[in-house]
């Protein structure tokens, strides 16, 4: 080859690499730009997808939140009618719903719950009935259901005590009593309780007031409280004891409700008891009532904890007949 065709080659070839170069440049430039585009679109995406992430990851912290917020569940424990302490005497036929006499029963709910220290449910045949004897401290009250009952004591009270009287005694540094069915046909029903005052050495009392079914028909009546929450006392006002308790009662007809607020603020402990219309629980119907998701037939207690005032505890009357009932609402120290 002569020089001048090398030098037309070299330039042919150098022509061809320069357009192969441009080329491959301006390729390299669109891939480029093509790929900041979507890396830019990418990152919007990512943006995009992590902010829908992070909203529904605060959407769902904040709905557990508000399901962690709210108010813890009662804690219910239901007291069955036929597991409380029985006795039948012939003369008195009684369920003890704590320990009591020759009932003995190891578990904590059922030596005592809050100031609660007795409940017995009594039926005491005619012309019997509890001969003289003494107490002293606790706080008792009989609440009478059916029949009459009569209370003779060293204070120089004498009465004979009807369907929706309450009978109370402070018995404080010591007092002497009698209880007795001097009807020669009925029986008395009444249920017994008593409480442990927050102070010893009381001065003896007695009191006596009547509540009646009208007053009680689909309403919590409020019987007994504690004298701090008391206020002014009238006929109308509840019997004061020293104790943080207060009970209600009730006559619930079927399908109705009421509702409790609790009477203090913090931790409180509330009991329900259902009264018994015969000597055992019907085997079908009869009156029935419902807190939280627990029945309670006649006869059956609940133990009600985790409730704290301000707070409210609904019942509903579940059964097929009025449902007479009783709710305490007490400070958590037991007796």
């Amino acid at each position: 080859m002569t020089d001048t065709t090398t030098e037309q080659q070299q330039q042919s070839t150098t022509s061809t690499t320069s357009l192969i170069t441009a080329k491959s440049f301006a390729a390299l430039i669109t891939v480029l730009a093509v790929l900041a585009v979507t890396l830019a679109f990418s990152t919007s995406l990512r943006s995009a997808l992590s902010s829908a992430l992070s909203k529904t990851t605060t959407t769902t912290t904040t709905t557990r939140s508000m399901a962690t917020a709210s108010p813890a569940a009662m804690k219910i424990t239901k007291r069955p009618w036929a597991a409380r302490g029985h006795a039948d005497h012939d003369w008195l036929y009684t369920y003890h719903t704590f320990s009591f006499a020759s009932y003995y029963s190891p578990h904590p709910l059922h030596q005592s719950f809050g100031p609660l220290r007795v409940i017995n449910e009594d039926r005491v045949k005619p012309t019997t009935g509890f001969g003289t004897h003494s107490h002293a401290e606790f706080l008792i009250f009989s609440y009478i259901v059916n029949g009459t009952l009569e209370h003779r004591d060293s204070m120089g009270n004498l009465e004979n005590l009807k369907r929706g009287e309450v009978q109370f005694t402070s018995a404080g540094t010591g007092i002497r009593h009698s209880e007795y069915n001097r009807n020669d046909k009925d029986e008395v029903h009444f249920l017994q309780i008593w409480a442990k005052p927050n102070k010893s050495r009381l001065t003896p009392h007695y009191e006596t007031k009547k509540f009646t079914d009208e007053q009680k028909k689909d309403n919590l009546v409020r019987i007994m409280e504690y004298t701090e929450r008391l206020g002014e006392k009238t006929d109308t006002s509840p019997i004061g004891l020293q104790a943080d308790l207060s009970m209600d009662a009730s006559i619930l007809s079927p399908g109705k409700s009421v509702t409790h607020e609790v009477v203090a603020e913090g931790p409180r402990k509330i009991f329900l008891q259902l009264i018994m219309s015969g000597r055992a629980q019907p085997k079908d119907g009869g009156a029935k009532i419902k807190v939280g998701d627990t029945v309670l037939g006649e006869g059956d207690g609940a133990y009600i904890e985790g409730v704290s005032g301000p707070g409210k505890v609904q019942v509903e009357s579940v059964g097929d007949k009025p449902a007479e009932f009783l709710l305490f609402d007490m400070g958590p120290e037991d007796a």
